[in-house]
């Protein structure tokens, strides 16, 4: 049994990484970090050198900018310092307008911000803006994590703080996990039903819009249903990649995000929350359900690092195929079992990037989740005599954090190269 005090540090560390954000999170960081040096340096800058890491530029060339019709950086960049503000965190572009967008075009146009790439910044997420207006400069930093800036500009420093998160002083296993979940009483975790019901809301909000590649309007097609079916399933990923489909193409909509990122608070949230609606799973049930989701997340999270080479959905929809299986009626050693089969599974699906596409990657998470839950509800699971697979379901978790940590680095390396020199 978990003491008072493990029980509040848990419940503090899901209130710092279940937040809210507006847009794709890297270009959003970016954007931040940009509003705290125009901030800083008081008025808006002349011009703008940002230095980002390898991590952050592949995750912030390719998708859409809330509120501008426009894809990439430097529109986030000049948003940032023109209406942004440092205070509203990752959704410091909810200020947007008509007229800012065309302000921010202006600036663009006119040559006024470089971004580069620091080949000596931490693997993880970094970023540094400095701004120069008149005879005076100012400097932002961002390392870590999306939201943290630091004074130092050392990269040792930046390196420890990739390296060590917030989120490390909490020790999470999948038993204590499970545990917590089970014993914390109700109302002390109330609060993760709205991860759910912001996420819901932008699912549904996307639905019935144009964005992306709209996989999750495909999907909801009454005219493909011969071929997907119509059941929960189809609905899951249909809602899932729907948010995706919105958020990665800019649609001015807010959406929960898990451990920094949007679409793994999508995945984490909206495939057990249409599980619970399809199949009248009474509330505390989906309350826990969706609290075992972020936290799980939030665990493999911690081992995987901030931003990596191996694609977030496998971490965000491993919550979801857990609780999915507890809505079933599975317990420990099953959620275990669920684990498993996703790893054996989606192990070495690459990020190259946030971009609307990974609606496409969603899917794939969203239906092995439900896959693997059925799976573990049969006593099914991959064994340790299978793959990277080990008996224990926590050496299970390294096994595949490791692989996208240290050994996907290279591949990392060759995405960001591919993705720099198209054309």
């Amino acid at each position: 049994m978990l003491t008072i005090k493990e029980r509040k540090q848990i419940i503090s560390l899901i209130k710092h990484e279940v937040i809210p954000a507006m847009g794709c999170t890297e270009p959003v960081a970016v954007a931040l970090c940009a509003a705290k040096a125009a901030e800083k340096l008081g008025v808006l800058p002349e011009k703008v050198v940002v230095h980002l890491s390898m991590n952050v530029l592949k995750n912030a060339m390719g998708v859409g900018i809330p509120g501008t019709g426009m894809i990439g950086l430097p529109i986030a960049i000049a948003l940032g310092m023109i209406v942004g503000k440092s205070d509203y965190g990752l959704e410091v572009l909810k200020d947007t307008s008509p007229e800012s967008v065309d302000k921010g075009r202006r600036y663009v146009s006119e040559g006024r911000i470089s971004i580069l790439l620091d080949e000596a910044a931490p693997d993880g997420l970094y970023i540094k803006v400095q701004a120069y207006a008149d005879d005076k400069e100012s400097v932002a930093i961002i390392c870590g994590e999306h939201t943290r800036f630091v004074e130092e500009e050392s990269i040792g420093v930046c390196n420890a703080l990739c390296a060590k998160n917030q989120k490390d002083d909490v020790l999470l296993s999948m038993r204590r996990i499970y545990d917590f979940v089970i014993e914390v009483p109700l109302e002390d975790i109330a609060f993760i039903e709205d991860s759910a019901t912001m996420n819901m809301k932008a699912a549904e909000y996307a639905l019935n819009a144009h964005y992306g590649h709209r996989v999750g309007g495909m999907l909801a097609d009454s005219a493909n249903h011969l071929m997907v079916g119509d059941g929960t399933l189809t609905r899951a990923m249909a809602y899932t990649c729907a948010a995706c489909d919105a958020r990665m193409s800019g649609a001015l909509v807010s959406v929960m995000s898990n451990s920094g990122s949007g679409n793994q608070g999508i995945a984490a949230t909206v495939p057990v929350a249409v599980y619970a609606r399809e199949h009248h799973v009474d509330h505390e049930t989906f309350i826990r359900a969706l609290l075992l989701s972020n936290l799980t997340a939030i665990y493999i999270k911690q081992s995987l690092g901030r931003l990596s080479a191996l694609c977030g959905c496998i971490v965000a929809s491993t919550g979801a195929s857990c609780a999915v299986t507890y809505m079933m009626g599975g317990g420990y050693e099953q959620i275990c079992y669920a684990v498993k089969n996703m790893i054996a599974n989606l192990t070495g699906m690459i990020c190259d990037g946030a971009k609307p596409s990974c609606s496409l990657k969603l899917s794939s998470g969203v239906s092995t989740a439900m896959l693997s839950a059925m799976l573990a509800m049969q006593g099914c699971s991959v064994t340790n005599l299978e793959g990277v697979i080990d008996e224990d379901v926590d050496q299970s978790i390294r096994n595949l954090t490791s692989i996208g940590r240290e050994a996907m680095q290279e591949t990392n390396r060759m995405v960001v190269e591919i993705m720099t020199h198209k054309g």
